[in-house]
């Protein structure tokens, strides 16, 4: 796919070249020294970097930041950075120039091999080439300015096309960055806009409007897919729940803003008046990722009217922001009513049984009862678990699997419970981005079918 394409930062020889190249580099600034900085600084230094390590753990696990639990190269690489700090500080006094200047040196090494670990954690960017485009905000794939689509109606294209867009924010009062809307070809066929059905794109608690096309893939997938049905798909429309790159709103309306009101008040008219798609509920329907997932499940149970298919990519079981106590405080200010207003599990059991809503699960890790989630009048397209990635890439290991997995399960009983036809699919993966590119090659067959594509 387009965006995998270049030099890997995942796996391969660069990252392991400059872990290597650090190492070394950091090997020559410590030295032998005297008995003294071997006796007294360098283990203070070593000290250092460990308890800066330990913090930065406890402080992510105290945000809640990440529901898997984080890889051990991480915090090693966290500690190397941090101790390395400490050489250079300590060791400065009384040190050649020569090692002066890889001391300086060492340490962005150092913190490039942070990032490195941690961007094998969620794949955010998969290759080097995929860092450029982000930094020098280089085009998009199939992106135009909108003032070309114009001049492309009545035209034929061979390819989608994406626009950024700048949503007003009048039903929410939600301040939100550039979203982006890919027009697929069948929508400059003929004099005006077929009314298409409309996908709604959320990705992680970390993210930008365009992280599910510059390390999801998207555009290679849903172009695939209008190639193999004559240019028509659902125009997707990939959106900004978060406001910023760090701040986890989990597609609610509270102290952080109003991603809920946004999504269903802002994002779906303007797609009806700008880009005349349908406004039919029937024809409309969410993906979303990781947080994304979680956003996906809860909009489309708390509004069937407006949404009728979902896909849940490896979500949590509703809105979370640490522990339940925590996310409570974080996201509803206190609100317990609030909070239990947004929680999927006790949604669909005040709605009561719904009509016409469907889902799709999927998710990472050995499932071996997965198929007996596809309930009685589900579709029961699951395929079994492959190797997409190793164990613990992702974030995961073996204990988190069983969470995630157990998250879907439960929620897709509660939703079978209520009429919502829905299934559970996994594969052996990382929670990656990757993984998240996979499937959604997946489900857009059957979500595309489902909204009416």
């Amino acid at each position: 796919m387009r965006a995998h394409q270049g030099i890997s930062l995942l796996q391969g020889w660069f990252p392991l070249t400059l872990e290597i190249v650090t190492v070394v580099v950091l090997i020559v600034v410590i030295g032998w020294r005297t008995k003294r900085w071997r006796l007294i600084w360098l283990p203070i230094s070593v000290a250092v970097g460990i308890a800066g390590a330990l913090a930065a753990r406890t402080y992510m696990n105290s945000q809640g930041l990440a529901d898997d639990p984080a890889p051990q190269p991480l915090w090693i690489w966290t500690a190397v950075f941090v101790g390395a700090i400490a050489v250079a500080v300590v060791g400065w006094r009384g040190t050649r120039w020569w090692r002066r200047a890889l001391s300086v040196l060492v340490l962005p090494l150092c913190f490039v091999c942070v990032t490195l670990v941690l961007n094998q954690w969620v794949g955010y960017f998969p290759t080097l080439s995929a860092v450029w485009g982000a930094i020098t905000a280089g085009p998009l794939p199939d992106e135009v300015d909108a003032s070309d689509l114009a001049g492309l109606r009545g035209t034929a294209p061979t390819t989608g096309k994406v626009v950024e867009v700048d949503i007003p924010d009048n039903g929410s009062d939600f301040k939100h960055r550039s979203e982006y809307v890919y027009l697929p070809p069948a929508w400059f066929a003929g004099d005006t806009p077929p009314k298409l059905p409309v996908l709604m794109m959320i990705g992680g608690e970390f993210n930008t409007a365009p992280d599910w096309m510059r390390s999801g893939d998207a555009i290679s997938v849903v172009d695939s897919y209008a190639a193999a049905h004559a240019g028509r798909t659902p125009i997707l429309v990939f959106v900004d729940s978060s406001g910023s790159f760090n701040t986890d709103t989990e597609c609610v309306d509270g102290p952080r803003g109003n991603a809920a009101d946004h999504l269903t008040k802002d994002v779906r008219p303007y797609m009806v008046s700008q880009f005349g798609a349908s406004n039919d509920a029937v024809n409309w329907g969410i993906v979303g990722w990781s947080m994304g997932g979680t956003c996906a499940v809860d909009l489309t149970t708390m509004h069937p009217d407006q949404f009728t298919a979902f896909e849940d990519i490896a979500g949590d079981i509703g809105p979370a922001a640490g522990t339940k106590d925590q996310t409570i405080a974080r996201l509803f200010g206190g609100d317990a009513d609030k909070w239990a207003s947004y929680d999927p599990m006790t949604v669909m059991a005040t709605h009561g049984p719904y009509v016409g809503i469907a889902g799709w699960f999927e998710d990472t890790g050995q499932q071996p009862n997965a198929q007996k989630s596809a309930r009685p009048g589900g579709h029961g397209n699951y395929h079994p678990p492959v190797a997409s990635a190793p164990n613990g890439f992702g974030g995961h290991d073996d204990s988190m699997m069983v969470v995630q997995k157990d998250a879907a399960e439960k929620l897709c009983a509660a939703a079978s419970a209520q009429s919502i036809d829905c299934s559970v699919h996994t594969v052996v993966s990382g929670h990656t981005w990757q993984f998240a590119t996979q499937a959604f090659a997946d489900a857009l067959p059957w979500i595309a079918g489902r909204i009416g594509a």
